[in-house]
């Protein structure tokens, strides 16, 4: 599999705030983004998308026909959805360090249960594809298509409007952003 993961542009949302499957608008303008990404992709592959309006938008610039999937949404962190990390109860947040794979937090869904969206969503795509997606979504991809550690996938950081690429099991760039120099 050949499989282009791009993270959406940077949300409207203040520093410290937990958000995940909140619809915020964009500050960075997708088409600026776009025109940047769009030599590093495939001209004929297939593009899917979260829904969600900072992927939308962006999906819409890259492709003519863009496949919306709701598997592709962020973490659902229910009721911490939009609270200042700083604000959500301090032993919730522990326990969610400790299982960050079980842990649901109230009213969302747990790591795992966005693991098992995320593998329904991959096991549909075509042999190449582009995901235009969130990052922990492309935590979970990497770790499924690239075999990166649970220890180390966890800890990946994908930069806002770049694009990673996995292909044939291996995670072989990640968060390129220009075609010229292959980073920001």
């Amino acid at each position: 599999m050949r499989l282009f993961l791009v993270r959406h542009p940077r949300p409207a949302v203040a520093p410290g705030v937990c958000y995940g499957r909140t619809d915020l608008p964009l500050t960075d303008d997708p088409t600026i983004r776009a025109a940047a990404l769009r030599a590093l992709l495939p001209a004929d592959a297939p593009l899917f998308s979260s829904p969600l309006a900072r992927c939308r938008q962006l999906a819409e610039l890259l492709h003519p026909q863009p496949v919306f999937d709701a598997r592709l949404m962020e973490l659902d962190f229910g009721t911490w959805e939009m609270q200042p990390w700083a604000a959500i109860d301090r032993p919730a947040i522990d326990a969610w360090a400790a299982d960050p794979l079980h842990y649901i937090p109230p009213g969302g869904e747990s790591v795992a249960m966005l693991r098992a969206r995320v593998m329904a969503c991959l096991a549909d795509l075509p042999d190449e594809a582009i995901l235009v997606t969130h990052a922990g979504v492309m935590k979970l991809c990497a770790a499924e298509l690239a075999g990166v550690p649970a220890d180390e996938w966890l800890a990946l950081s994908f930069e806002y409007g770049s694009i990673s690429l996995i292909e044939a099991g291996a995670l072989l760039w990640r968060n390129r952003k220009h075609a010229a120099t292959g980073t920001g």
